[in-house]
């Protein structure tokens, strides 16, 4: 590998590793504002909202200048973010700055991989950013959870730069405080990222052009009989893990009686899970039999119910990494099953666009029902009844319409890898 990618892949993990940290600390100044506890998934709602409005516009913007600029500017967008929180922002409007450089910041930091590496290290190169991911939502949620303990907030308080007031008062103060600081890491590692050299002007910035064409993405990839399948399973489980992030939260308190702190560790725990899967997967999935893991996306709602007859941490953890390996099972042969099909009809770049959108879109909507359960004084085993029948039977539906389109089309043809055409 050139060195450039393995700065890449440090700016990513800071990057990350502070998102998922800062998640925990909005939600303990949400807390510490006595806001009502539906306001909690909202939050995230508010950070993935950008990713939706945005998408036909990020991608142009990625390639208007070097990736690496992009990455320097999108993460400054972050601090800025966190300084209002600090600022006493509201943490839902702090936050969706946050999400509005996430937004921008997604496709410039697999774009540079296409331009920096030559096509047969693409697939390593992406090993190394989905490794990189995951280890930062690991570790960030057990940072998140660590810096808002009684324990290392007080030492944080007590530290103080001489002949400089920062409004930094409160535990959750202390910890954004540290995030910055995290994301300021990460903006360094960007500013070493090197120029590709690759020319980065567009086709054209008009807004109304890239949304016609972003639009026409969106539904090519939804007609085809197996970008639909591995589309819907993405986004259902993107949709489905934000909402359990805020599910593990509400039942690790009134089940297990643990703290905000405790119940984002028990967070980690599930994001362990997700790379036993992913890397399980990735040795005995191949992308010819890829959708033969659908099962497992339906079996993993059965699994999530099992949780309203738990009341034992160590139990709690089992049953955590097992949720978080069934996801991971799943979801990577149809990523790279969607990958595919997106790259056979329009190009990477066009399909990860549309990825994103479809998935933030199921956040949104996902998130959004919790919420409205969460108002109306549903009780947290119901809301977990609820979301694993959901879970389930999304599933036996996009199961079904596969069968579907086997009966229409030979699995080989439909999958593409006799002869691959892109029709954009």
């Amino acid at each position: 590998m050139k060195p450039g990618f393995y700065t890449i892949i440090a700016a990513q993990f800071f990057s990350s590793l502070a998102d998922n940290a800062l998640l925990v600390a909005a939600i303990a100044l949400l807390r510490e504002l006595h806001e009502p506890a539906w306001m909690t998934p909202v939050l995230k709602q508010s950070f993935v909202i950008s990713y939706v409005i945005l998408a036909p516009l990020v991608g142009a913007f990625a390639d208007s200048m070097a990736k690496g600029r992009v990455m320097l500017i999108t993460n400054a967008v972050k601090i800025v973010g966190c300084g209002m929180m600090l600022a006493d922002i509201h943490p839902l409007i702090a936050y969706a700055v946050v999400g509005f450089g996430a937004a921008a910041y997604s496709p410039a930091k697999y774009g540079i991989l296409t331009e920096l590496l030559p096509p047969g290290q693409l697939v390593v190169a992406n090993g190394w950013m989905e490794g990189a991911t995951v280890a930062s939502i690991i570790f960030g949620v057990l940072l998140g959870g660590a810096l808002i303990t009684p324990r290392i907030s007080a030492r944080l308080l007590g530290f103080d730069f001489p002949l400089i007031d920062f409004p930094i008062d409160t535990p959750p103060d202390a910890a954004v405080a540290v995030i910055m600081v995290t994301y300021l890491i990460a903006t360094i590692f960007n500013w070493f990222i090197p120029d590709t050299g690759v020319d980065h002007r567009v086709p054209s910035a008009n807004p109304l052009f890239l949304i016609r064409e972003f639009s026409h993405c969106v539904a090519l990839l939804w007609r085809d009989r197996l970008g639909q399948i591995s589309l819907a399973t993405t986004t259902l489980f993107w949709g489905a893990g934000a909402t359990l992030q805020f599910i593990v939260i509400d039942w690790a308190a009134r089940a297990l009686s643990l703290n905000l702190a405790q119940a984002s560790m028990l967070q980690g725990v599930v994001a362990v899970g997700i790379a036993l899967g992913c890397v399980l997967a990735a040795r005995i999935v191949s992308l010819r039999n890829s959708v033969s893991v659908l099962p497992i996306g339906a079996a993993m709602g059965v699994v999530v119910m099992v949780m309203v007859l738990v009341h034992h941490v160590p139990l709690a953890m089992f049953l955590m990494v097992a949720i978080g390996a069934c996801a991971g099972f799943f979801v990577v042969p149809m990523n790279a099953l969607l990958q595919h099909r997106g790259h056979v009809l329009m190009g990477a770049g066009h399909s990860i666009a549309v990825q994103n959108f479809n998935e933030n879109i199921g956040i949104l909507v996902m998130v959004g029902l919790y919420a409205l359960m969460v108002r109306a004084g549903l009780s947290i085993s119901s809301a977990i009844i609820l979301f694993g029948l959901f879970v389930t039977a999304t599933m036996l539906l996009v199961m079904w319409r596969h069968r579907a389109n086997q009966r229409q089309y030979d699995s080989m043809h439909l999958i593409g890898l006799d002869k691959p055409t892109r029709t954009l």
